[in-house]
């Protein structure tokens, strides 16, 4: 496992943990951001044998015990695994999820009740402000959501656009035909007949900068690589019709009507 941390944009710093055994012989990146602000927030608790390594990373940017919020996509290991961990490292920290997320699965998962928030809604870290925005099952999972950090205009994407290989921390060569490529191998994204519709709102943020979960986070045209990306969740969508396939991948909602 190889760690490093950059600031990929004012305040903004991804923690990385590189994993060659992973999709051999690229390997695969687990991405963690810190907001630095007045209550700083971690976006992606990451897997809970992986913590210390994590903790190590971003104490080197802030106290532990000064972190305040811990937010994450959806409810799977490598986003939320270790968060309990850094609730007992940080006795002001804070689980913040979508009301979904909450009452499916964080209120019980949770060793402190998290704060609920509301689709669109801002919370104030003191510095940067980062807004909820709901994306259920884009790329999969219903309670996922992505944060969009307005003062840097950073749009925090989950796993929207993963690519496997050592990357770059920060890039501005074209991510689309990698994700394409990695989605070829893992079949992650769910194919719903909403998904190119959410993605193209979020390319509406008009973002400076894409921090992906997975991969090298990306600065340029990044509301053309969301419209470019969801050209092809369209593309998909419509080559499962044509195939006769009569529902969505990952065991998630139907291709045809579904508005939930």
């Amino acid at each position: 496992m190889q760690l490093r941390t950059d600031e990929i944009a004012d305040g903004i710093y991804r923690i990385s943990a590189y994993i060659p055994d992973i999709a051999p012989p690229a390997g695969f990146t687990f991405n963690q951001f810190l907001v630095a602000a007045d209550d700083p927030l971690l976006y992606h608790a990451g897997h809970r044998e992986m913590y210390p390594l994590i903790a190590e990373q971003v104490a080197r940017l802030v106290p532990l015990e000064r972190l305040r919020w811990v937010a994450f996509g959806h409810v799977e290991a490598d986003e939320c695994g270790a968060m309990n961990r850094w609730l007992d490292a940080s006795a002001r920290a804070e689980v913040a999820h979508l009301e979904i997320g909450c009452d499916l699965s964080l209120r019980d998962m949770a060793d402190r009740p998290p704060r609920a928030v509301e689709d669109g809604e801002v919370i104030d870290l003191g510095g940067k402000r980062v807004r909820f925005i709901a994306t259920p099952h884009v790329p999969h999972n219903w309670e996922t959501q992505v944060i969009f950090e307005e003062t840097t205009g950073t749009l925090f994407c989950g796993d929207l656009l993963a690519h496997i290989g050592n990357v770059a921390a920060l890039t501005e060569s074209d991510v689309v035909e990698p994700a394409m490529h990695t989605e070829e191998i893992f079949h992650g994204s769910s194919l719903s007949a909403h998904g190119g519709a959410t993605i193209r709102r979020l390319a509406e943020l008009e973002p400076a900068t894409l921090a992906l979960m997975h991969g090298a986070s990306y600065t340029g045209d990044a509301a053309g690589v969301l419209r470019d990306l969801a050209a092809d969740h369209d593309r998909r969508v419509l080559a499962a019709l044509e195939a006769g396939q009569p529902a969505a991948g990952n065991g998630c909602p139907p291709l045809v009507g579904h508005t939930h």
